[in-house]
């Protein structure tokens, strides 16, 4: 089957980027909610006991609908909505970023920035869908590791403001690239939203991802991946060159 593929979609989180935990740096991300906001109280009880309830239901809600708010909706009707509109308004882009800095530092996995230009000489048409709160994270990552050059389209739920299992999201992806659907996998680590997802805009083919360490996913058929991978790397060993 991989013979036949000639494009690759990644998602992001728990696939081609990891959380490295670093308490200083997660403090110093809630700290930054509290002063955008103004608030008089400890960014760690205020984070824990305000911020965190209230994204809670916003996640229910993104999941139940498959979007993404955008970042001015998603602070002035779930994360702050008893705040100075102007000022929530003002602030929302900075404090989306901080807010995913809460979670810890996000990198590329091991082996993931040679995997990919590994990929794209070998003549793959590559892309990134992934679903995420913030506009500006992703791009000035693509930046910073200059892998812009290696992704023909990049997918985020919070700018076309449609999360998967949607399949739009890969259709918008499809449509960038030009891809053919048959031709196409999708690589991503959550097989209910990657996985199913991926198979319901019609995908060729779906690699799951299980890094050690991991909680195992349970399978089933409507969610399960052509093949399985536990080191980003071994990307490399299924797709051959096509040039």
């Amino acid at each position: 089957m991989e013979q036949n593929i000639n494009t690759i979609f990644l998602d992001l989180g728990d696939t081609f980027r990891v959380i490295h935990k670093d308490p200083e740096y997660q403090r110093e991300a809630k700290a930054v909610i509290t002063r955008c906001l103004g608030v008089d109280a400890d960014p760690e009880e205020f984070y824990r006991d305000v911020i965190e309830p209230r994204y809670d239901k916003y996640r229910e809600w993104a999941l139940t609908f498959y979007c993404e708010a955008p970042v001015k909706t998603l602070w002035t009707r779930w994360l702050a909505y008893d705040f100075p509109r102007e000022r929530v308004e003002a602030a929302a882009a900075e404090m989306t970023y901080a807010y995913r800095k809460t979670k810890g530092e996000r990198v590329v996995t091991d082996g993931g920035i040679e995997t990919v230009k590994e990929l794209h000489r070998r003549g793959y048409t590559l892309g990134i869908v992934s679903d995420l709160v913030g506009t500006e994270e992703v791009d000035e990552w693509l930046d910073r590791d200059g892998l812009r050059p290696y992704f023909k389209t990049v997918q985020q739920s919070s700018v076309c403001l449609i999360r998967k299992p949607h399949p739009a999201i890969y259709y918008y992806a499809l449509e960038e690239t030009g891809a053919d659907p048959a031709r196409t996998c999708y690589v991503g680590d959550n097989l209910n939203r990657d996985i199913v997802g991926a198979k319901a805009a019609g995908l060729g083919m779906t690699i799951g991802v299980q890094y050690p360490g991991k909680k195992p996913q349970t399978v089933t058929e409507e969610n399960k991946p052509d093949r399985f991978i536990s080191h980003f790397s071994q990307l490399l060993d299924i797709f051959p060159p096509l040039v």
